[in-house]
């Protein structure tokens, strides 16, 4: 009996002991250099934060941007959420796979999509200068805030829109036509019944989206130029270009502490999600497209959405396979070639190659660890269960920047020596990746019925058994997504991997940001040619979570 007590708490010790290795760990080793770093406490540098007007500036510009991409996403969102949640149409499930497609794209696609359409050399530009003979390209809003506000749109608006129309398909709605029987119009319905009832989801899906954007750092790199950075692009330069650690470490605390707070507030918003209603099946609750006010809403919201989120990525894949000359293949025959007979020149297949090998050793980890921390939370914790499931969304609070560089301090000595180890890469990645996991897990462990597990048990099965018999048939195609999201999610890791990815072993979103860095219209076509590819490579993935889908609801 104690033996078995003892295997089952090294069991669920694992990922802790992981979080604690390898998050807690490095951040401390990094704090403990920027803020002790002769053994005495020094917080100079976050005094300096306070009496520094450019700090300041910076985290109100991090607030701001990322409240007005959460409200412009939220508007644009609603329409469609109604859209999917109250209709049925052709080809509905395969729209909303391709809708949700950016947000598992790396930032640096993300970023090159919008360059390659409206940058001042995207297709928008080229077209409208050819039209009207112009000789400057019209639309300059490259390196703007309205650049970064659409790409934070773009990047986010699926998050809305599935978790809003994830929450209304199922809402019954007898109470709007009770409103409406008695005298009540439309837009009153919507706004004194509708909207009350929707406003768990819409506060979860904005406080995420929220979340994403004060983090946000492929995006605002890239489009935004040295004129714009929130925090995280400021802990990067801090770190990386003036290699200030008690800044960038005093910047990434504000950081942690501002996001741990704003997921506290989202957790509130699942619970009050999770209350139950009066809900129906949401197929009883969809009605066919007849009319020609059904069509026009339909094919509206459709249109805007094919537009907001289909043009600029098929402006990338047009503009990798655009040269001087027309159509060619040139940008991809390009990444093969080591023009400049560089060191750390590597071939796109072995980056593509190392992408896929760190993706899979992401996906074992992620999913062993993820499956545990979910049985965790489902099967043995009470009192504690709160804070665990905080802890394990941390990393999603954490500055990939000051993890990374935490990595390269803390794991560069004795007794974990793994700085120059391939390992290191697939370790980060799962910590971004495990939060991913759980909440795949967690809504169908939460399903299952205990009774059960009493039942197998009553026929003597043993715990083992119970569980083999019982729960894992259940959970095996939620594991399945969450793998699959593992997979996608360290495909496109950019903020940690720039750190920690040694010269000879890039990433493809590392491969993409090097030919970002070098001038030249063939560096940005090879850059668009292995962003076009990593796109079909995150798309297949993302295909594959779709096909495995349990219904349109779960944790995120």
């Amino acid at each position: 009996m104690l033996n078995s007590k003892f295997l089952k708490l090294t069991f669920y010790a694992l990922p802790l002991a992981f979080f604690a290795l390898f998050y807690f760990y490095p951040l401390a080793a990094i704090f403990g250099l920027s803020f002790a770093p002769e053994k005495h406490l020094d917080l100079s540098a976050l005094a300096k934060l306070t009496d520094t007007p450019y700090y300041l500036k910076t985290l109100w510009f991090t607030i701001w941007q990322a409240t007005l991409s959460t409200l412009l996403t939220l508007l644009l969102a609603m329409p469609g959420a109604y859209v999917f949640a109250r209709y049925r149409f052709w080809s509905k499930n395969t729209l909303k796979t391709l809708s949700t497609l950016p947000f598992v794209l790396p930032t640096v696609v993300v970023a090159n999509a919008f360059t390659a359409l409206l940058g001042p050399r995207g297709l928008l530009n080229q077209g409208m200068m050819s039209l009207f003979n112009l000789s400057q390209p019209p639309v300059q809003i490259h390196h703007t805030i309205w650049m970064i506000l659409l790409a934070h749109i773009f990047y986010n608006y699926s998050v809305a829109l599935r978790i809003i129309s994830g929450y209304w398909q199922n809402l019954n709605p007898n109470v709007e036509e009770a409103a409406q029987l008695l005298g009540a119009s439309p837009i009153k319905v919507f706004r004194r019944v509708t909207l009350p009832l929707l406003m768990p989801a819409i506060n979860a899906a904005g406080m995420l989206v929220f979340i994403f954007c004060f983090s946000s750092f492929g995006v605002v790199l890239i489009l935004g130029g040295p004129q714009y950075a929130t925090l995280e692009v400021e802990i990067y330069r801090q770190a990386v270009n003036l290699f200030n650690l008690p800044t960038a470490a005093a910047l990434s605390i504000i950081q942690i502490i501002f996001t741990f707070g704003l997921m506290r507030v989202y957790s509130r918003s699942q619970t009050q999600m999770a209350r139950p209603l009066n809900r129906q099946s949401s197929r009883s609750l969809q009605r066919p497209v007849k009319s020609w006010r059904d069509r026009l809403i339909v094919v509206g919201n459709l249109a805007l959405m094919l537009l907001l989120l289909g043009t600029p990525l098929l402006a990338l894949v047009l503009r990798s396979f655009s040269g001087a000359n027309g159509l060619t293949l040139r940008y991809y025959r390009e990444l093969f070639i080591n023009r400049q007979g560089s060191l750390f020149f590597v071939p796109p297949a072995e980056a593509i190659f190392n992408s896929i090998a760190f993706a899979l050793a992401t996906v074992v980890l992620a999913a062993l660890l993820g499956m545990i921390s979910a049985l965790l939370l489902t099967r043995e914790t009470h009192r504690w269960r709160g804070w665990l499931d905080a802890l394990f969304m941390l990393p999603l609070a954490t500055s990939a920047v000051t993890l990374g560089f935490g990595y390269i301090i803390a794991l560069g000595r004795p007794p974990l020596n793994l700085r120059s180890s391939l390992l290191l890469v697939p370790v980060a990645h799962t910590l971004i990746a495990i939060p991913f996991v759980i909440r795949s897990l967690l809504p169908a462990m939460r399903s299952i019925n205990p009774k059960l597990r009493e039942a197998a048990a009553t026929l003597g099965a043993t715990p083992r058994r119970a569980w083999l018999a019982v729960d894992w048939p259940l959970i095996q195609r939620a594991l399945l997504v969450g793998a699959v999201f593992a997979f996608t999610i360290s495909m496109g890791e950019f903020g940690a991997t720039l750190f920690i990815a040694r010269p000879q072993t890039p990433t493809m979103p590392v491969a993409i940001y090097r030919f970002l860095g070098q001038p030249g219209a063939l560096n940005y076509g090879q850059a668009l040619a292995m962003s076009a590819l990593l796109m079909l490579v995150c798309a297949i993935g993302f295909i594959a979570i779709e096909r495995f889908q349990l219904g349109d609801e779960g944790e995120f």
